[in-house]
């Protein structure tokens, strides 16, 4: 169990190093061209996810989300108490690594988004969507094709990215952490619980409807 946390921990830090600094680069470097700065975005992310996941993966299963611990638990493929601490090496480890991110650039360590607010119904909705596909690819893959589940995921996310209009935070670690990022990734802190929200009811309703799908194929 202990690899296993540190996998969690390790992979979910390196994941928001990617994510935030990422957008803290595009930012810096595209000149106020807002798309560009996207696309750095999305496809570091893209790139960070594929090595975490072929690496740790073999370890703890490379959840690195809370949402994804859970739908595992609602199948019963984790018991509680192992899915209770990979929840809370996740958050930690988010936090960590967005701290990290700021030192490598020179910032505050301790800062919020003070600057991006993202909420209401489309987005809202929008992360329902992204984390219902999430775990579509995630279960879907494992039951067709294993090997290829970090890069599903990667492409996946990197092309969420752009088909959401919340881009595609679809982990409410990611949500917490980038709250503490006052950068191109960050999001506002009062808007962190509904996000995490409707992750938490894509979880459900992936929960209700990929069972049906991939589960009882023969």
């Amino acid at each position: 169990m202990i690899h296993k946390l540190w996998a969690e921990g390790i992979g979910t830090a390196l994941l928001l190093i990617g994510v935030v600094g990422s957008g803290i680069m595009g930012a810096a470097l595209a000149g106020g061209n807002t798309a560009i700065a996207l696309l750095a975005n999305a496809i570091a992310t893209g790139c960070i996810l594929y090595v975490i996941i072929t690496v740790l993966g073999p370890i703890s299963r490379a959840h690195f989300n809370p949402a994804v611990t859970l739908a595992f638990w609602l199948r019963g493929e984790i018991t509680t108490r192992p899915a209770l601490m990979y929840v809370a090496v996740q958050i930690t480890g988010g936090i960590l690594g967005v701290w990290a991110t700021h030192a490598m650039f020179d910032l505050p360590i301790l800062q919020t988004s003070e600057t991006l607010h993202r909420t209401g119904p489309a987005q809202w909705w929008s992360e329902v969507v992204a984390t219902w596909g999430l775990l579509f690819v995630i279960f879907g893959g494992l039951r067709s094709r294993p090997d290829a589940v970090p890069t599903l995921v990667a492409l996946y996310i990197t092309g969420a990215y752009w088909f959401t209009s919340s881009t595609s935070f679809a982990n409410p670690a990611v949500t917490i952490a980038r709250s503490l990022s006052d950068t191109f990734a960050g999001i506002y802190p009062g808007h962190v619980l509904g996000f995490i929200a409707f992750q938490l009811l894509a979880v459900g309703l992936a929960h209700l409807t990929l069972r049906k799908l991939f589960d009882r194929q023969g």
